[in-house]
């Protein structure tokens, strides 16, 4: 049986290069070996990729980068994957899995890349990425759908005037939450309970992008629904809960917080993880996404649910949520992945 050869990125230049380095180690040890070459390219934090065969476990460490046997490399269009050696060695790609969280991995940039070269990838395409990625964008046409609440929320650029403190306090009220928009991993994002706060907390998220979000606080438990899509069947999770071992679920609290933790079956009012599933979906067709993505929820104490984001490549990490979502709907992570491979596509 002549396998699929799989490219796997992992990396980037991005400030979740860490996580990414976490994530890809699931799918590095459960694509079934019978079935498929696998091939890695790692991109360093200064942008270059290199061809990785060394010794996987350095991955999670985060101390591959520098590896003496890397080999600098390039994806090209009409060739696929080559090798910068004496000889150039060219590699035939089949399809490329992409486990690259935030800015340049999931934003529709490298999704371009590939559509250029022509080869099948996993994942949403280069616009429902984009859009998906862009908070502000994703509020838009969440709106445009006129039967999901989310939260009220006061958008900020790079080189506004201070007005937006006076419209944010008149139109949301302390506490709020500012965010980047172009962010993941909740990187750049503060609680605000002054306007000293509120300041510091918009200057913070500029460092991430150049527009910001501040959003009214939502007081409810955090929910999450897991979306497969395969050839247009599109099947989700139940609903999941995050639980914060901090203030809110902040990038330490996800993946430094040993009081941080997920329930696969919450208890939750009936009716709850239907709309959830209801939303999940109807929010995934809307942005147009392909292959998965990680649909997050506010429950409030009455049982409403507020729509929160979106991400098209959730974390793969050993705690996250997605795989284990999957898993507890009849998707065990070798069948996930093959999932994924299988449902690879191009022209989204």
């Amino acid at each position: 049986m002549n396998k699929k050869s799989i490219l796997i990125i992992f990396g980037g230049n991005s400030t979740e290069h860490n996580v990414s380095c976490k994530s890809v180690m699931n799918f590095i040890k459960n694509i079934p070996d019978n079935k498929y070459e696998k091939h890695l390219v790692g991109i360093k934090k200064n942008g270059d990729w290199v061809y990785y065969s060394a010794d996987t476990s350095l991955i999670l460490q985060c101390k591959w980068a520098d590896e003496p046997s890397n080999i600098s490399c390039m994806l090209c269009p009409g060739k696929g994957l080559v090798l910068l050696d004496n000889e150039n060695t060219t590699i035939k790609i089949d399809t490329i899995i992409p486990v690259l969280h935030g800015k340049n991995g999931e934003d529709g940039t490298i999704q371009g890349l590939f559509e250029l070269c022509s080869i099948p990838y996993v994942g949403c395409g280069v616009v429902s990425s984009g859009v998906s990625m862009d908070k502000a964008y994703t509020k838009i046409i969440v709106d445009s759908l006129k039967t999901i609440p989310q939260a009220n929320y006061v958008l900020v650029k790079e080189g506004d005037s201070d007005s937006y403190i006076e419209n944010a306090e008149k139109t949301l009220g302390y506490p709020m939450f500012v965010k980047p928009c172009k962010s993941g991993s909740s990187q750049g994002v503060s609680k605000a309970e002054n306007r000293t706060e509120l300041i510091n907390a918009v200057n913070l998220a500029l460092k991430h992008d150049s527009k910001v979000l501040i959003e009214e606080t939502i007081k409810g438990r955090e929910l999450e629904c897991a979306v497969l899509e395969k050839n247009g069947k599109i099947v989700c999770s139940n609903a999941g809960e995050a639980v914060a071992g901090d203030v809110f679920y902040s990038y330490e609290a996800k993946y430094n917080n040993a009081d941080s933790k997920t329930v696969l079956n919450p208890d939750i009012p009936e009716g709850v993880n239907e709309k959830v599933r209801e939303y999940a979906e109807a929010i995934f067709k809307a942005l147009g996404c392909n292959g998965l993505s990680r649909v997050d929820f506010f429950m409030e104490e009455n049982g409403n649910v507020i729509f929160n984001e979106i991400n098209t490549l959730p974390g793969f990490t050993e705690i996250s949520m997605y795989p284990m979502m999957m898993e507890a709907v009849g998707y065990p992570i070798e069948k996930l992945m093959e999932e994924l491979i299988e449902g690879a596509g191009i022209s989204k």
